[in-house]
């Protein structure tokens, strides 16, 4: 399938790329479907929506500048992509980045995770209820600081 991007034009992608999500992403509830593509520069992905080139979020897995990271959301709506809070293996968790002009000072939301079913192909934006997680990480800084451990 060809889709046209915001980060690298048109290309093609594998059914396989395509995430559904039936809430939409905060803000964007109205887009319902999406691509998971990898990034040109590891530790990033690109979440972009199908319908809407100009729609594209930058993802990261919180795990690796927050090892300690497992979101605390609804077992209620976990369920809802069908899976359970031990389903590890059937799930990716990603953070949305914002990428401001000095990219040192690119931030995660680890308040608002993205869970995907792998297997299912279905994703969703969920609110921790953890206190410790908040809307901005400072990833460059809390990647120092692990290495300093």
């Amino acid at each position: 399938m060809k889709l046209e991007t915001k980060p690298f034009g048109i290309i093609n992608i594998d059914e396989k790329q395509k995430v559904s999500f039936d809430k939409g992403i905060f803000g964007f509830e109205n887009i319902k479907e999406y691509a998971l593509l990898n990034a040109s520069q590891w530790p990033f992905y690109w979440l972009q929506a199908i319908e809407a080139p100009d729609v594209a979020f930058v993802l990261i897995e919180p795990v690796i500048f927050r090892s300690d990271y497992m979101p605390d959301v609804d077992a209620g709506d976990l369920a809802e992509l069908e899976l359970k809070a031990e389903d590890k293996d059937k799930m990716l968790i990603f953070a949305i980045v914002t990428v401001p002009a000095d990219p040192k000072k690119m931030t995660a939301n680890l308040q608002g995770p993205v869970i995907i079913n792998k297997e299912l192909r279905i994703g969703r934006q969920f609110i921790s209820f953890n206190k410790k997680w908040q809307i901005k990480h400072y990833i460059i800084d809390e990647l120092a600081s692990k290495e300093g451990h």
